[in-house]
């Protein structure tokens, strides 16, 4: 596979999507990340959310901890308390070193036979729901656009899979990182490395840096902060579901600038009933098919046990 140095951009403009898709596959099929420019998303709405982020993580921590992340994976997750336990890429021993608080679809009660179905749980913050579900559905609709994109890129036969995405799973990340101290060990992480495990991710960063994308030779490119653009990734799923062409690649945050570092991952998923295998037109299936549900259970449960909120069962 050849080795990359730089993160691939493309422009969504007002270009047609054949011409789009073309150079999603030659990003995708080589890198598995990019620089979305031109996606739609207004300046002042991506200004808001940040500003909502800052506001969150700058609450008193007994504040934050009233609404402790949940087994429908809602809430917040704080500091020194998230290790990537389920980590193929390093031997990971140490918690990462962010903050964050996980949105997810609104339910209006969670129903027993929906896996992570549930309401999310909110600060008391003004304007800070409202804030988060305008983004939401803002990203949700770019999120359709790019995995159309996607399966036209990869000459998907059938596109009835989108349907999929009509009532989608959705995971709305604010992340706060604080500076690791320069001489940090190596095996500190923001981020450990780590592949996503759905199917889009689509990431608002901050100028701050410290993203960066593993090559196939097991080197690190960093992928900076560019005004305008998110950068989108690949996951596992979508990984399957195009028969290995578009990438899911590794990689980490690791935050020595000094400052604090703030990003905002959508994570882009089809229902979890949903199940996952290559599709036609790909060529003979190199994975074989799986439930979402499935997947997710054994890929949180785990991960859960590490944060858990000390009133859980």
């Amino acid at each position: 596979m050849t080795e990359f140095t730089q993160i691939p951009v493309i422009d969504l403009g007002d270009r047609p999507d054949s011409d789009i898709a073309r150079d999603f596959l030659e990003a995708y099929g080589s890198t598995g990340f990019g620089y979305i420019r031109d996606h739609g998303i207004a300046p002042e709405l991506s200004e808001a959310m940040f500003e909502a982020s800052r506001r969150f993580h700058a609450l008193p921590l007994e504040e934050k901890l009233k609404i402790k992340v949940n087994r429908s994976h809602r809430g917040y997750i704080p500091i020194n308390s998230s290790t990537d336990v389920n980590s193929e890429l390093a031997e990971v021993t140490k918690p990462n070193q962010s903050a964050s608080f996980m949105m997810m679809r609104e339910d209006a009660v969670a129903d027993p036979d929906i896996y992570l179905s549930g309401p999310n749980q909110w600060p008391e913050l003004d304007g800070f729901r409202e804030t988060l579900e305008h983004y939401t559905r803002e990203m949700t609709k770019l999120g359709q656009r790019l995995m159309k994109i996607a399966l036209l890129s990869i000459g998907a036969e059938d596109h009835n899979v989108l349907r999929a995405f009509d009532t989608p799973t959705l995971w709305l990340r604010l992340l706060h990182y604080p500076p690791q101290a320069k001489a940090s060990p190596d095996d500190l992480y923001g981020s450990a490395p780590h592949c996503d495990f759905g199917c889009l991710t689509l990431l608002a960063q901050d100028p701050v840096g410290g993203l960066q994308v593993r090559t196939p030779a097991g080197n690190w490119v960093d992928a900076p902060y560019i005004p305008g653009t998110l950068v989108v990734n690949v996951g596992d799923m979508l990984h399957r579901m195009s028969n290995g062409k578009l990438l899911s690649t590794p990689h980490r945050v690791i935050n020595r600038s000094g400052k604090e570092r703030y990003s905002i991952p959508f994570f882009f998923d089809p229902h979890v009933e949903t199940m996952i295998e290559p599709l036609a037109g790909t060529g003979t299936p190199n994975f074989p098919p799986l439930r979402f549900a499935d997947f997710l259970r054994h890929e949180l449960e785990a991960a859960y046990d590490a944060h858990k909120p000390d009133n859980s069962a």
